[in-house]
């Protein structure tokens, strides 16, 4: 019971050091999912939130909007609607891995800046690239982002403080991230893999933190 309560002690003891745009981000995804399980008739709730927040490609081909503005919103509203628990878990997962470190290398209001960003790029390529009618959800979109945007940090070091193979095993791990979170969702999501969402959002994030990252010593100079 003793080291029980010690365990317990020590997770919430590590809790606060998590930057709160992540936890706010956390929340913004899972509470709609809470919300499906937690009212009566899931399916209903579930189906409801698709209709009106996922990507639907055929609206930003002329499709009859359910209210007004939402062939907009949803280029930002999918991102917090998932397919389903597993679905969110591992992205939920996916995203503190990959943005804490971001978070306190940028600060928290560029980090948000960088999330809703790739956000927006994984819906862009969705848009540009889908063959499919089918509606999109997912945080993928910005994960995939956020994973573009440390391997551009580290290539950048690389090519200026690293030899070439130092430079090739600091990247190593998010490349094997990167394609492990796509063999994952292909098998959780039975296939159904956005990988158009996924460079979208790789492309955007990227493009955005060689935007909005300064290296120390490039900020001094």
């Amino acid at each position: 019971m003793a080291a029980m309560a010690v365990m317990r002690k020590g997770f919430w003891m590590r809790l606060p050091s998590l930057p709160v745009v992540l936890i706010v981000l956390a929340a913004a995804c899972i509470l709609p999912e809470a919300a499906i399980h937690l009212f009566p008739y899931p399916d209903l709730v579930r189906g409801r939130l698709i209709q009106n927040f996922a990507f639907w490609p055929g609206l930003v081909k002329g499709w009859h909007a359910n209210y007004p503005g939402q062939a907009e919103l949803m280029f930002l509203s999918y991102g917090f609607l998932h397919a389903g628990v597993t679905h969110l878990l591992f992205n939920m997962i996916t995203l503190i891995s990959l943005g804490r470190p971001l978070a306190e290398e940028l600060g928290q209001g560029k980090f948000l800046l960088l999330y809703l960003l790739a956000q927006l790029g994984g819906g862009a390529g969705y848009a540009l690239l889908t063959t499919q009618t089918a509606p999109m959800v997912g945080a993928s979109g910005a994960l995939f982002g956020l994973a573009g945007a440390l391997l551009w940090t580290r290539l950048r070091e690389g090519l200026r403080d690293l030899t070439p193979v130092e430079a090739l095993r600091d990247i190593a791990w998010p490349v094997a991230l990167l394609i492990g979170m796509n063999v994952v969702m292909y098998v959780a999501l039975d296939g159904r893999l956005a990988w158009e969402t996924h460079l979208g959002g790789f492309l955007a994030g990227a493009a955005a933190m060689a935007v909005l990252w300064r290296r120390p010593d490039d900020a001094s100079a």
